[in-house]
């Protein structure tokens, strides 16, 4: 492809910035239902209009996924993004969507709205232009990733099992970095039994609930292991009833990440073997790594390498990083297949008052874009 694809989304930026102002302004948080159907509704229609099939997954209690298919093939590209934000409704009123100094603000403009407009506007230029992508493309919307895809996860893993590849519109990392991994993660929750009594008077007969779990805590945060990019994290801790009484109940919530599926395997284990240390003492241990982490794999190198190639045809360049929090990335990853992540905009601030996106950088972002469809 000889064009330069930026300088002609240079001349769509204010479409661009009109379709996202409409979607920021359709407020959506994960729990409310009627107002994500409502925007789905809007997406569904652009993208009807532009010839492609789509199909609602429906919900009985998050909003209907949408599922829209552009193009023939067996082979086909899965491409990830969600609409779901994690800003309460009124939102709007104290964060509105505004552009100051070539930024554009609004709850969910960062994450990840702007994604799913990039998208549409890219596939919208190959259609007007005349460009077939190779594979077809299955963009899968979901529509609860801010709580974890309780009811999104199923139909990622269903289309990632058919895909060769994943793409997911995500944010980028700071200015412009492709996340070409992702830790999984968990929660563990580990509650100490212990035996009350008279702090004064019978201290002795009493089993100290908080005691055992401060000697777990250690054994705990000791398994770490920065090289292998595993982080335990306990981070909150509830016990005791007053400051006389020996507690007799304790517990702790621990935070767990993980770079690989090896690593989820030896922590989970480790948390099933441990045992108390203070004669008298029961523990109790629950969670899991659900989170399933998507690693760099030598297919993730050639996607990326690829990805490289494409925006050096428009003239700039692109790093990559791994990091800590999870995305739908990862539970694409449970396919086994090669996921780039963070294909969306440049900005900051997801989940805070100052969620923004750079403007001068969504048209090269949406070129690329373009280019991965046109060319995976």
């Amino acid at each position: 492809m000889e064009q330069n694809w930026t300088q002609y989304f240079e001349g769509q930026l204010d479409d661009v910035l009109a379709e996202l102002q409409l979607y920021v302004e359709m407020e959506t948080p994960s729990q409310d239902k009627a107002r994500i159907d409502a925007l789905g509704e809007v997406i569904a229609a652009r993208f009807a209009a532009l010839g492609c099939t789509v199909e609602k997954i429906p919900q009985a209690v998050q909003g209907d996924q949408l599922r829209v298919t552009y193009g023939e093939g067996e082979e086909q590209i899965l491409v990830l993004g969600h609409f779901d934000t994690v800003k309460d409704v009124g939102t709007l009123a104290v964060e509105p969507w505004r552009i100051e100094d070539g930024k554009a603000y609004g709850p969910g403009t960062y994450d990840m709205k702007s994604g799913i407009v990039f998208s549409y506007f890219a596939l919208k230029a190959m259609i007007e232009q005349g460009v077939q992508p190779q594979k077809k493309l299955v963009f899968l919307w979901n529509t609860d990733e801010e709580i974890g895809s309780p009811s999104g996860s199923e139909p990622i893993v269903a289309e990632a099992n058919k895909s060769a590849l994943a793409l997911v519109i995500e944010p980028c990392y700071g200015d412009g970095y492709l996340k070409t991994s992702r830790k999984g993660g968990g929660v563990f929750t580990v509650r100490a039994k212990g035996r009350a009594a008279h702090a004064g008077n019978e201290h002795k007969i009493g089993i100290n609930a908080i005691a055992e779990l401060a000697h777990q805590i250690v054994t705990i945060q000791g398994w770490t292991n920065y090289e292998a990019g595993t982080t335990l994290s306990v981070g909150k801790i509830i016990g005791g009833t007053t400051f006389n009484v020996v507690p007799e109940h304790a517990e702790m919530v621990v935070d767990v990440r993980v770079q690989t599926a090896a690593e989820s395997e030896r922590v989970t284990k480790l948390f099933a073997e441990l045992k108390p240390v203070l004669p008298g003492a029961e523990l109790h241990v629950s969670g899991e790594v659900d989170k399933f982490p998507m690693e760099r794999t030598a297919g993730t190198e050639r996607l990326y390498h690829h990805a490289v190639e494409q925006a050096k045809q428009e003239g700039f360049a692109l790093k990559e990083i791994g990091v800590g929090g999870v995305s739908d990335g990862n539970v694409a990853a449970l396919a086994g297949i090669p996921i780039l992540d963070g294909l969306g905009p440049v900005g900051d601030g997801a989940h805070a008052s100052h969620e923004h996106i750079v403007v001068n950088e969504i048209p090269r972002r949406i070129a690329l874009l373009l280019r991965l469809f046109a060319t995976l």
